[in-house]
């Protein structure tokens, strides 16, 4: 984003508007914390902002601030549609495609509005009138930080702000271990903690309030888990008999693919999760080192993300699905074992 865009950004932003911010379909920490973190910022502007999410988000996020503030597409949709064509600026999140705004994405497809993108992810599309797009970034979050910076607006970031901030650099950085987390990453959570932000607070909220039968799933993960030496990969299946009985809730199989990459010697990671409301297979993949699940995700399983994490799905059953990702991993061989 150069200095022209900013200028003009600015002027956009100097008399209140309507604003909308979404972002994408199964929102993570980093889509909850920047939208809120960008909404808390906009309403001191004088701005009449509204957060939509396509869907629901996970329970260990529902105490971040202005989260009641949320407005669900699937579940509120007429008041949804009402705000987004009302709206005089759209700002989309953490995605960087339509498609990944779900039941969204019709709609906005129609709007004629001012689109301002803001996202990490790699390939962005070019739906936005104004795009700030940065793949190296540790997360969107940390983007909305760097966003407000360039809006010369650091000193209005309150409390409440910099604690969505946090949130989202933190989930998407796996607590800061992740390759994406720079110096500046580092000078940014330092600032962050300054202003009043209680780390130790938002880590044991996120990560540490279990209940019995997601720890019961996990242990159910742990006993699927496979590995193929051959190829350094590891996997983990879950259908839907095995979600239901440990009364699966959205957030549940956070961080269950990164059991497999902590296994030595492992450099790629999957887990496939039967879904059978949606008809699909949700699927996430990690690697280490130069291996890009991005690559293997949108060539073969109508996804991406990151170099080094990615979601894509199947419409195959789980089986099926498990079995297709085996077939292909000999063609990768040679990448694997570098």
């Amino acid at each position: 984003m150069d200095t022209q865009e900013i200028s003009e950004l600015k002027e956009l932003l100097s008399t209140p508007k309507n604003i909308v911010i979404t972002t994408h379909k199964n929102p993570d920490g980093d889509a909850i914390g920047s939208s809120l973190a960008l909404y808390h910022y906009l309403c001191s502007l004088g701005h009449t902002a509204t957060v939509i999410t396509p869907n629901e988000y996970p329970n260990f996020l529902k105490w971040i601030p202005g989260q009641d503030t949320i407005i669900k597409f699937d579940s509120d949709t007429k008041v949804a549609m009402s705000m987004i064509s009302e709206a005089d600026l759209i700002f989309t999140l953490d995605f960087n495609h339509l498609s990944r705004s779900g039941d969204i994405e019709a709609i906005l497809a129609k709007s004629e509005t001012t689109f301002i993108m803001i996202d990490h992810h790699q390939q962005p599309d070019t739906y936005a009138t104004y795009t700030y797009s940065d793949v190296g970034m540790s997360s969107t979050c940390q983007m909305i930080y760097h966003f407000i910076e360039k809006l010369e607006d650091l000193d209005k970031i309150t409390k409440d702000i910099a604690t969505c901030i946090y949130v989202g650099i933190m989930t998407d950085t796996g607590s800061f271990k992740f390759r994406s987390t720079t110096s500046t990453t580092h000078r940014v959570i330092a600032n962050l903690i300054d202003i009043g932000v209680d780390n130790t607070c938002i880590q044991e909220t996120v990560y540490d309030n279990n209940t019995y039968s997601r720890l019961q799933l996990k242990g159910v993960a742990l006993r699927n888990l496979r590995v193929l030496p051959a190829y350094k990969t590891a996997y983990i299946s879950l259908s839907q008999k095995e979600l239901d009985e440990h009364h699966f809730k959205k957030g549940d199989t956070e961080g269950f693919v990164n059991m497999g990459l902590s296994i030595e010697g492992v450099v790629f990671a999957a887990i496939f999760i039967e879904n059978r409301k949606e008809g699909i297979v949700k699927i996430s993949f990690r690697s280490t080192g130069d291996f890009s699940v991005n690559e293997f995700s949108r060539n073969h399983f109508e996804g991406g993300g990151h170099h080094n994490a990615a979601g894509g799905k199947s419409n195959l059953s789980l089986s099926d699905t498990v079995e297709k990702f085996i077939s292909i991993l000999p063609s990768y061989k040679n990448l694997l074992n570098q």
